[in-house]
C-alpha cells in the first residue's frame, strides 16, 4: 500500500506547502493558507481567519478555521468545511460542497443541487464574459439577431423543458425540433450559439451547458438592447433527446386567442402576468408575413381584415404582406423601435398597431386581466422591465436537467 506523506504546520501568517498526489496539503497557522492537496490527497487545514486549502482532484478540501472559507474540494470531491461564521468549501463537479460553520453558508455541491447564479464561480468564473462577447459582435453585425436569441429560449424552455433540445439536428435516432411547424424556417441564431460554446469550450472544457448557453445569450441580447438585467439562475444539463411533437404542441400560434394563450402558459407553470410581461419581448424582432396574413386579408373567415387594427398601420401592412405568396417577407413587430427593448410594444397595442393576433389579443381578448396588464406596462417601463426580468427567470426554471441527469454536451448540435 502507498505511504501517505505529512507536511508540517506552518506558523502565523504563513501558507501551508502544497503537495503533489497522494499527499496531504501543509496546514496553515492563524490567519495563514492550508495547503493545497495533490491529486488524490487532502488540503490542508487553514488556521483562525485563513482559507483551507483546496483539494486535488477527487479528494476533499481542507477545512477553514474560525471566521474562515473551507476549502474547495476538487472533480468529484467534497468542499472542506467552513468555521464558525465562515462560508463552507464548494464541492466540485459531482461532489458535495462542504459545510458552512455557525452563522454561515453551506459551500455549494457541484451536481447535486438545482439552479443557482454562482454555478460557475469556481469551474468558469468567465462564462459570461464570453458569452457577452461573442453577442456584442453579433448584435452589432445584426441586431436583429438578439429577438433571435431570445426566441430561441423560450422555444427551448416550451418544448420539454430548458434543456437545449432545440439545439440537436437530425440524427438516426433523433427528430430534430427544428423540424417542427414553429421552428421551421424561423428559427435562428444557431450559428452565434456554436461560437460561443466553442469559445467556452476553449476556456473550460465540458463544463458549461448549452442549455445555460441559452439562457445566458437571452439575458445578454436583452441587456445589449437596452432592456433590463437580472440574477440569472445557472446548473442546467442538456437533454440526450428531442420532442418533435412536444415542439409542435406546446408553442402556442401567432393566431392564437387569448384563453388558448393562457392555457399553453399555465401548463408550463406560467401565469398571465407571465404571458404578457414576456409578450413584451416582441418589442424587438420581425414576424414573417405568414403569420399575420390572416389579419389582413380573412381574421373571422369572412375575407375581411381584423377591425381591430388601425388604418394607416393597416394599409402599410398590406404592401408588404400580399395576399398570397411573399410568406417569408418580414415587417418589425414594434414598428416605431425594433432593435431597441422599451415598452413601445405595449403603447402600440394600445393604439391599435399590434403585428400578431397573439399580441392584440391581450388587450382586446375576453377573460382575463391582460388589458390592465397591457396598460400598466404601457404607461411604466420600469415595471414591465422588473416583470420580465421575474418571468425570465420562471420561464427558464421549466423542467430544467441538473444533478446526473442529462449531460453537458461538446457540441450543442449533438449529443456527446
Amino acid at each position: 500500500m502507498a505511504l501517505l506523506f505529512f507536511s508540517s504546520s506552518l506558523s502565523i501568517a504563513h501558507p501551508g506547502f502544497n503537495f503533489n498526489w497522494g499527499a496531504f496539503g501543509g496546514n496553515g497557522g492563524r490567519a495563514g493558507f492550508g495547503g493545497n492537496g495533490g491529486q488524490g490527497a487532502y488540503g490542508g487545514n487553514g488556521g483562525q481567519g485563513a482559507l483551507g486549502g483546496n483539494g486535488g482532484q477527487g479528494v476533499i478540501g481542507g477545512n477553514g478555521g474560525q471566521g474562515a472559507f473551507g476549502g474547495n474540494g476538487g472533480q468529484g470531491a467534497i468542499g472542506g468545511n467552513g468555521g464558525q461564521g465562515a462560508i463552507g468549501g464548494n464541492g466540485g463537479q459531482g461532489a458535495a460542497g462542504g459545510n458552512g460553520g455557525q452563522v454561515a453558508f453551506g459551500g455549494t455541491g457541484g451536481r447535486f443541487v438545482g439552479l443557482f447564479p454562482e454555478f460557475y464561480q469556481y469551474s468558469c468564473p468567465q462564462a459570461n464574459d464570453i458569452v457577452m462577447s461573442v453577442l456584442q459582435k453579433a448584435i452589432a453585425n445584426e441586431p436583429r439577431m438578439a429577438a433571435s436569441l431570445l426566441r430561441l429560449h423560450f422555444h427551448d424552455c416550451f418544448s420539454q423543458g430548458c434543456d437545449a433540445s432545440v439545439l440537436l439536428d437530425d440524427t438516426t435516432t433523433i427528430r430534430s425540433e427544428k423540424q417542427s411547424g414553429p421552428n421551421k424556417n424561423s428559427l435562428r441564431g444557431f450559428d452565434v450559439i456554436d461560437e460561443i460554446k466553442a469559445k467556452l469550450e476553449e476556456a473550460c472544457p465540458e463544463v458549461v451547458s448549452c442549455a445555460d448557453i441559452l439562457a445566458l445569450a437571452a439575458r445578454g441580447s436583452t441587456v445589449l438592447s437596452g432592456g433590463p438585467n437580472w440574477e440569472l439562475p445557472l446548473g442546467r444539463r442538456d437533454s440526450k433527446t428531442a420532442s418533435l411533437s412536444g415542439s409542435n404542441k406546446n408553442i402556442p400560434a401567432p393566431n392564437s386567442t387569448l384563453q388558448n394563450l393562457i392555457t399553453f402558459f399555465n401548463r408550463q407553470g406560467l401565469n398571465e402576468v407571465d404571458l404578457v410581461a414576456l409578450s413584451g419581448s416582441h418589442t424587438i424582432g420581425v414576424a414573417r408575413c405568414v403569420t399575420f396574413r390572416q389579419r389582413l386579408y380573412n381574421q373571422n373567415g369572412n375575407n375581411q381584415p381584423d377591425e381591430t387594427l388601425e388604418r394607416n398601420y393597416y394599409n402599410g401592412l398590406k404592401t408588404v404582406c400580399p395576399k398570397s405568396g411573399g410568406d417569408n417577407i418580414i415587417s418589425p413587430l414594434d414598428l416605431a423601435s425594433p432593435v431597441k427593448f422599451d415598452n413601445t410594444y405595449f403603447k402600440l397595442l394600445l393604439w391599435g398597431r399590434g403585428l400578431l393576433n397573439s399580441d392584440e389579443v391581450l388587450l382586446t381578448g375576453k377573460g382575463g386581466k391582460t388589458t390592465e396588464l397591457v396598460k400598466q406596462y404601457a404607461g411604466d417601463e420600469g415595471i414591465f422591465f422588473q416583470q420580465f426580468a421575474q418571468s425570465m427567470v420562471k420561464m427558464g426554471n421549466i423542467s430544467p436537467l441538473t444533478g446526473y441527469n442529462g449531460e453537458v454536451r461538446k457540441n450543442c448540435r449533438r449529443i456527446n
